[in-house]
This record gives C-alpha cells, sequence and structure tokens, in this order.
C-alpha cells in the first residue's frame, strides 16, 4: 500500500547489476489499512475472496470466469476499486479489465 498511491502502483521490471548496490533501509511507515475504520476493500467483493487471512484466489478467479463476474471483469476489482486511498490515481476501466483478463486469462 503505497502512502500517496493506494493501490494504484505497480513495479514491473527488474534490474541487474554486477555489483551488488547498496540500498538504506526503509523508514518505518503506518500501513494505511491500519488507519481505515469502515475497511470498504473487505466488504465490495460478492465472493469475499479478500479478508484479515488474506486472499482466496481459487474464489476470486471463479467468480471472474463465471455468469457473475462480469462487473469485476469490466470494471476490475471491486474490493480494490473500494479502497478510500489513492482514488485520483485509479487505473481506468478498460486498463482494469485489460488487468483482469490477463489474471483470469480470458481472450480480449
Amino acid at each position: 500500500m503505497h502512502p500517496t498511491y493506494g493501490l494504484w502502483h505497480a513495479y514491473r521490471g527488474a534490474l541487474l547489476f554486477e555489483d551488488e548496490i547498496a540500498i538504506a533501509e526503509p523508514h518505518a511507515t503506518i500501513h494505511l489499512c491500519d488507519t481505515c475504520v469502515d475497511k470498504p476493500c473487505l466488504k465490495s467483493c460478492p465472493v469475499d475472496a479478500y479478508s484479515t487471512d488474506g486472499f482466496d484466489y481459487p474464489a476470486c478467479l471463479a467468480h471472474v470466469r463465471g455468469d457473475n463476474g462480469e462487473p469485476c471483469r469490466s470494471g476490475g476489482c471491486l474490493d480494490r476499486n473500494a479502497c478510500p486511498y489513492g482514488t485520483a490515481y485509479r487505473y481506468p476501466s478498460e486498463v482494469q479489465a485489460f488487468h483482469m483478463a490477463s489474471f483470469a486469462r480470458l481472450s480480449n
């Protein structure tokens, strides 16, 4: 959870260096989820795929691929979209649909 972008950031890539690079220890920060009272992200998924216990990947995948998964397929994860942090950086629906199709291995 990024303190500015919330759930709306991702790093995709890798760097390979011949020599080891010293990296400073990260500063301790407050996790935004700990400050969220209502936790709408744990209430929006129709199959309760996200919980304080973790992510129920099989339930999510079955739902997204199933007859009732259209809202998730076309607009992205309902729990992720319910997060109140970083909403100004939310990916457009078509980008979320692309990512969901990739996650569920659906043809576009």
